[in-house]
């Protein structure tokens, strides 16, 4: 019979799983617990290394690490579960972290900066200012409140005839400036009717994707 744990290892690392063969840093996985939280939530399965090779786990040493991480490089503290399995004799230390409803949550680099992460399939992202307030503002009970205007809806007929847009192409397009595009893009967001594309040159906005149910 298959152990629950190496089921997990076949699915691979993905947008809410982590493997570590083991913790040095505790900063360093505080970007992990950061953008499982920011994002859809997720599980670090300790003592299991990049190819699925179940090495062990000093489970005392690593849960301490993880519990600086969480509570002293992490702001504010990450909430966590953890749970040890024994696999060919071998220890794994799974931890948990549940999307919160606190976002965003800032790890603590190793210059003292506090910044935010996103999970992005089997990468931790550094979150740019218009997603930090996008967290900010999903997270009040008032809501974002979106003035319809030429800009925006030069910005979607825009984005009729193309994939995406950044920032940059944004505010030179529309003739506003840098933060009053950012605004917008964040209301866009907020509303869903935009969304952020994740890609190696940088972050780009397309139309949000609408699942459709076929009956």
């Amino acid at each position: 019979m298959v152990h629950y744990i190496e089921k997990l290892i076949r699915e691979g690392e993905h947008q809410q799983q982590d493997f570590k063969f083991c913790i040095t840093d505790s900063r360093k996985i505080a970007k992990s617990l950061s953008a499982f939280a920011n994002t859809d939530g997720g599980r670090l399965l300790i003592g299991v290394k990049d190819n699925g090779k179940i090495a062990g786990a000093q489970v005392n040493e690593e849960f301490h690490m993880i519990q600086a991480a969480a509570e002293m490089y992490s702001k504010p503290k990450i909430e966590f579960e953890s749970k040890v399995w024994t696999v060919n004799g071998k220890n794994v230390l799974e931890i948990t972290i549940q999307p919160s409803e606190d976002m965003p949550h800032y790890a603590q680099s190793e210059d003292g900066k506090w910044l935010a992460y996103l999970r992005k399939d089997d990468e931790n992202k550094l979150a740019n200012r218009i997603l930090l307030e996008v967290w900010k503002r999903k997270s009040k009970p008032t809501g974002t409140y979106l003035v319809y205007t030429e800009t925006e809806k030069m910005l979607l007929d825009y984005l009729k005839n193309n994939e995406s847009i950044s920032l940059n192409q944004f505010f030179k397009l529309a003739k506003i400036s840098r933060y009053k595009a950012e605004r917008i893009l964040v209301k866009l967001i907020c509303w869903e009717v935009l969304e952020p594309k994740f890609e190696e040159t940088g972050t780009t906005y397309m139309l949000k994707q609408v699942e459709s149910n076929t009956f």
